[in-house]
């Protein structure tokens, strides 16, 4: 089985200490997998804002995949921000941008949709659609098939239009035909599960909010997406739980339940 725990856009250096020790409590208690931090996960790129993201996530005992996001690239240190971007980044999660993880009925594909001269707009290139399509076409039809990027590849309200990844046509329609089940994503600190129409093979987009940052959208709570999948969830579905930061209760509740069917033909 596979339990899979989205986090995103935790901002640390803007965290909130009681919705961290919230969270760490709730990962304890799920006991997922695999975390799946997709970006943002520190504000402005500082050495001691990833090492407080490294720590937090250590304390969860699963194992990481982590993509940067806009915010892990540093803003006003030029110098820096052109010739060693990702430097702290990778000092904290590793020199690889662009993680992997595979199990017998799990694959996540991690993308670095950041570019260094782009102040927060995302971009995939024909080279990593091209790296993702093969991987996807060389899973096992009993994985569940994750791509993992920052920006969203598609939005629910027209004022997120503007954040909306350059590329992201080509990308949906070339990784949907090589078997991709969910491309996950963050940025906009809106959670959300779309189905994608128009493509050869059902396809969910499913975005995380800010799981523990106070720079919460208005009316959108801290959150986090836990995903079940094989003996963790009814036999072919997927199982997309939205759990929320109440204050009430000061701990993460499940909200919304979103079952996936992907379709295996292959």
């Amino acid at each position: 089985m596979s339990v899979l725990l989205q986090i995103s856009d935790p901002h640390f250096g803007t965290e909130q200490p009681l919705v961290v020790e919230a969270l760490v409590a709730f990962a304890k208690q799920q006991r997922p997998n695999l975390l799946v931090l997709s970006g943002d996960i520190t504000q402005r790129a500082r050495p001691e804002q990833f090492r407080a993201a490294y720590d937090c996530m250590s304390r969860m005992g699963a194992s990481m995949l982590a993509v940067p996001g806009n915010h892990d690239i540093p803003l006003f240190d030029v110098w820096t921000r052109l010739r060693r971007p990702y430097a702290q980044h990778v000092a904290a999660f590793g020199a690889d941008l662009e993680q992997m993880h595979a199990s017998p009925d799990l694959i996540v594909v991690g993308v670095n949709t950041t570019r260094p001269w782009r102040h927060k707009h995302g971009e995939v290139s024909a080279q990593q659609i091209e790296r993702v399509e093969g991987i996807l076409a060389s899973a096992d039809s009993k994985q569940l098939r994750v791509v993992v990027v920052h920006q969203p590849l598609a939005v629910t309200r027209p004022q997120d239009v503007p954040n909306l990844m350059r590329g992201r046509a080509a990308a949906l329609r070339r990784w949907a035909a090589a078997g991709a089940d969910i491309v996950m994503g963050g940025h906009i600190h809106l959670p959300y599960v779309l189905a994608m129409p128009g493509l050869a093979r059902p396809l969910w987009v499913v975005q995380a909010g800010t799981a523990v940052s106070s720079r919460v959208r208005p009316g959108v709570p801290n959150s986090v997406n836990l995903l079940r999948w094989g003996a963790a969830s009814e036999a072919g579905c997927c199982r997309v739980e939205q759990w929320d930061f109440s204050d009430a209760n000061q701990t993460f509740v499940c909200c919304k339940v979103t079952d996936i069917r992907p379709i295996r033909n292959d």
